[in-house]
């Protein structure tokens, strides 16, 4: 028994203090610097063929951004202790869109996972697979030109 425990502590102590280790990551692929770009670019093309004034409904600018995901945004800024505070009419600025899908991402994709960023992206945090099913392929085929 003590020589089980002794190579059980060991074991843990190798983990932690490795660094490429899964529990040192803490967190599994999760990376600051995960290239969104080919997602976010093939997202505005579906959108809106690149048209940052597109309206749709409540939808507005190049990624068709709601109400909801702006106030969803603030939220989160909030959360987070930021003084950054997004207004409706950021959603017109493409780069203030890709700043709002970003910070989507970050809280409620930290892995990045594609798939889920994408469908998520359409069909909201608690998306259908089934009704998402058409857009995912949508921008899966823009991003695989």
């Amino acid at each position: 028994m003590n020589k089980f425990v002794r190579n059980a502590v060991v074991a843990l102590l190798i983990l932690l203090t490795n660094p490429h280790s899964a529990l040192a990551a803490g967190n599994g692929s999760r990376t600051k610097n995960f290239d969104w770009t080919p997602v976010m670019e093939a997202i505005i093309e579906v959108e809106s063929n690149g048209n940052h004034r597109a309206k749709n409904g409540n939808q507005v600018g190049a990624m068709q951004i709601t109400p909801i995901l702006v106030e969803d945004c603030n939220a989160i800024l909030k959360q987070r202790k930021s003084t950054k505070r997004y207004k409706l009419s950021d959603r017109l600025n493409i780069q203030k869109s890709k700043e709002m899908f970003l910070l989507i991402q970050s809280w409620y994709n930290p892995k990045n996972n594609v798939e889920k960023a994408i469908r998520s992206w359409n069909g909201g945090v608690n998306y259908n697979v089934k009704r998402t099913q058409r857009y995912y392929e949508k921008v899966m085929r823009v991003m695989n030109r």
